[in-house]
């Protein structure tokens, strides 16, 4: 049998067992030792997992992932989403649809202190959906836009995707950060106008509020913890950009800073510190697992030579850089309909970065494309993993037919997103050549 049909028949193995239930880590790490030891030998595969393992725990370029995680955790526990979503509501809530759009903003907000996507609608969502039904939103908008507003979390930095996209493609994370700004901004903007045109096509679905004032504004971004974020941004990201820190120290800062401010606003104490610190290290091994399993899986892929067959054949196929794109577009939006988007980043990298980077595509523009592509195929039915989130968030009220209804109008908005990271490249680009050069 050919290396690249025990490729081929490695990936039917892994999809099998993942079916069953079976966490995509202990998956990855099972096909990749059987597939190896098919290729190889027993022994060459109990060595190289154990390889993997070691590496990866012990690998000072991940310990920048631990740091962000405890930021995130340290931020959902205070009590900063609410606070920010009420902040939110007093400047643009009295638009019709106000609300809907400003847990857009929200979202974007608590991104550059979580990067997680079930975290983001976990945290917004128990505080907003209440809110909007109370209001009288239709659950259609109310759920849709939270999902939306989730994919989000992994474009602002610190982007937990955006640090495993780096170390798989071995690209610079302060310039991933760096595009998905651009690229979260711009998202950001088109969920907005989204909302606005669906509420101009069926107002009904959403009611406008009563204005608040300028000093209710005021007040409520005093208090809201928006400075408190735009400064731990300003000095955690700000000091990567300008090469004061390293990434692992930007996340030490910012985690430190967090711990400050949220100690200070009085919104933490010492038995949410012990479940912050627990809870990251449960976060923690749980990704350092997976990316050792991904490790060992993309060494049998890169024994298989899928990589450098399905390169050679989409080469010399004839193919066009853009219908490759396309190609490889459409793999990422349905692996995106079951898979985690992390281990998604991790599972598909070693496959697809080879092809694109011989295809002459910027590594950093593909990263934010790629994490746009996987956080639309989570929306996306029939299974839509970040709708299963929002359906436990809103305690089976909705069903989950009324959530897939609401993420529709957010995926076309996606696809709008896709086509113009393909058109204006810049969008992606632009910031990370201005700071980097």
């Amino acid at each position: 049998m050919s290396l690249t049909m025990l490729g081929i028949l490695g990936v039917v193995f892994f999809l099998a067992i993942l079916f069953t239930g079976l966490p995509v880590s202990f998956s990855m790490f099972l096909a990749g030792i059987i597939g190896i030891s098919l290729i190889r030998s027993p022994d060459a595969a109990f060595s190289m997992a154990a390889e993997s393992i070691t590496k990866t725990f012990s690998s000072f370029t991940m310990s920048v992932a631990p740091m962000f995680i405890m930021m995130g955790i340290v931020a959902g526990y205070s009590g900063i989403g609410a606070s920010l979503i009420n902040t939110a509501n007093k400047f643009i809530g009295h638009y019709r649809g106000g609300l809907a759009s400003a847990v857009q903003v929200v979202c974007a907000a608590f991104g550059a202190v979580c990067g997680s996507m079930p975290a983001t609608i976990a945290t917004i969502g128990t505080i907003a959906f209440p809110e909007m039904r109370k209001l009288g939103y239709d659950d259609r908008l109310s759920t849709g836009c939270i999902c939306a507003g989730s994919t989000l979390a992994v474009l602002i930095p610190p982007s937990l995707t955006f640090i495993l996209y780096g170390i798989a493609a071995t690209v610079s994370i302060g310039k991933l950060f760096a595009s998905g700004i651009g690229t979260g901004v711009v998202l950001m903007l088109i969920y907005i106008i989204t909302v606005a045109i669906w509420c101009k096509i069926d107002p009904s679905i959403a009611p406008k509020s009563q204005k608040a004032t300028w000093k209710e504004r005021w007040v409520a971004v005093k208090s809201g913890g928006i400075i408190e974020i735009v400064v731990v941004f300003a000095i955690s990201i700000g000091g990567l950009f300008a090469g004061w820190f390293t990434p692992t120290e930007a996340g030490a800062v910012g985690t430190f800073g967090m711990l400050i401010v949220v100690i200070i606003a009085k919104k933490f104490d010492f038995k949410r510190f012990v479940t912050s610190l627990k809870e990251t290290m449960r976060m923690t091994t749980f990704i350092y697992f997976l990316i050792a399993a991904a490790t060992l899986y993309g060494n049998f892929f890169s024994l298989s030579q899928i990589p450098m067959t399905l390169g050679k054949w989409l080469t010399e196929s004839g193919f066009t850089p853009f219908t490759v794109m396309l190609i490889i577009t459409l793999a990422y939006w349905i692996l995106g309909f079951v898979v985690d988007i992390q281990a998604l980043v991790l599972l598909t990298i070693p496959v697809f970065y080879p092809i694109v980077k011989d295809l002459g595509f910027d590594g950093i523009w593909f990263g934010a494309y790629t994490v746009v592509v996987v956080g639309i195929g989570g929306l996306t039915p029939p299974v839509a993993l970040l709708t299963y989130v929002m359906h436990g968030v809103a305690k089976r009220e909705v069903e989950l037919k009324m959530i897939f209804k609401g993420v529709v109008p957010f995926i076309f908005a996606g696809l709008v997103m896709m086509l113009l990271l393909v058109l204006v490249p810049e969008i992606a680009t632009l910031l990370p050549t201005l700071i980097y050069g």
